[in-house]
């Protein structure tokens, strides 16, 4: 919902992107980009050259120029911490690394009742660089918001069980179907330690947070439900008392839009294979929705983006609130230029 009425923000609270979330008016819909800080960006290839990806999760200084650099290029809503889902893992002491051209990768998987020892709680004092980064970050942004984030428990465990990156996750599945109890243990500490996490980051001025489930679209509802919905709820509950936003997008989750949002969302994003109008047929109105642009079309001529961006805006136009966003992160080949100009044009196209 757009309206004149709505003044200029002052503040974080007062911008497009937390009103959107809230499901109250907006000046205009707030656009922001999962991966809008990344590889598509040559500015963030300098900054990063020489430097390892966990080691520049963890580097202030770094962290802040690498979230700041997509909202001076693109001039979008938001800014979106620089981090990875398996930061606080690493925090706690797992052994991982984040391999290029394969992802996270485990050194000693996850798979028994004794390995669960190896997965203390997250505390402040394990991730004071991200404390610092954060404080860092609010104060250079003024009005501009910034979303904290951290990967969800399923995630987590999948790549925790598989010792990295999975097409089937074989031994996820066999895990949580063939010993519950150790699934629903494992997921109980994940959900303490994705929850601090995010806690740290809103008590340091984050204004809104994402809760990542790159993998859970692996499961069908009733399993989701059952396996994992308990651990999502969990994680969110981590903030109550804080007054954030708090948006869960997961990927291929089409037919568990409902059930995220149950898990405590304010906003469900939704993923590029599920139209806007079926998305919020599904959620009944109840959720304002983030989405969902694909990726891929960037990389199409200019005349078939701008009509794919009108239809979203146009299906978004009932939902009680809307972000815009792609349906996915950031392909590393994009042309940055397309994203200036889709930001562009949803605040051309939305203004009031």
């Amino acid at each position: 919902m757009t309206s004149s009425t709505v003044p200029a923000a002052q503040t974080p609270a007062d911008s497009a992107l937390v009103r959107a979330a809230r499901g109250l008016d907006v000046p205009h819909t707030p656009v922001w980009f999962m991966r809008q800080a990344g590889r598509s960006l040559p500015e963030y290839r300098k900054a990063r050259e020489g430097t390892e990806m966990l080691q520049a999760c963890r580097t202030p200084e770094l962290v802040a120029e690498i979230t700041l650099q997509p909202v001076r290029r693109h001039g979008v809503d938001a800014a979106i911490f620089f981090s990875d889902i398996v930061v606080p893992l690493a925090a706690v002491g797992i052994d991982l690394d984040i391999v290029a051209g394969v992802g996270p990768v485990v050194a000693a998987p996850v798979r028994s009742q004794a390995d669960l020892d190896r997965l203390p709680p997250l505390t402040p004092d394990m991730v004071e660089d991200i404390t610092e980064s954060v404080r860092i970050l609010v104060r250079e942004l003024g009005p501009t918001p910034l979303i904290g984030f951290a990967g969800a428990p399923f995630t987590l465990a999948s790549y925790l069980i598989e010792g990295g990156p999975s097409r089937n996750h074989e031994h996820t599945k066999a895990l949580m179907y063939g010993d519950p109890q150790l699934w629903h243990d494992l997921l109980a500490r994940l959900a303490v330690i994705s929850g601090a996490f995010l806690r740290v980051q809103v008590e340091a001025g984050a204004s809104a947070v994402q809760l990542f489930d790159s993998w859970v679209g692996a499961l069908p509802r009733r399993d989701y439900e059952a396996y994992v919905q308990p651990h999502s709820r969990a994680t969110l509950a981590a903030l109550d008392g804080l007054d954030v936003p708090k948006i869960h997008f997961g990927v291929g989750t089409g037919e568990l839009l409902r059930s995220m949002g149950e898990a405590g969302a304010d906003v469900v994003g939704v993923d590029y294979r599920v139209g806007l109008t079926d998305a919020l047929a599904r959620l009944d109105g109840r959720w304002a929705i983030q989405g969902n642009l694909d990726p891929a079309i960037l990389f199409a001529p200019w005349n078939a983006v701008e009509t794919r961006v009108r239809e979203i805006l146009d299906e978004a136009s009932a939902a009680p609130g809307h972000i815009f966003n792609l349906g996915h992160g950031v392909l590393p080949t994009t042309d940055p230029d397309m994203l200036t100009r889709v930001t562009a044009l949803v605040h051309e196209l939305t203004a009031r």
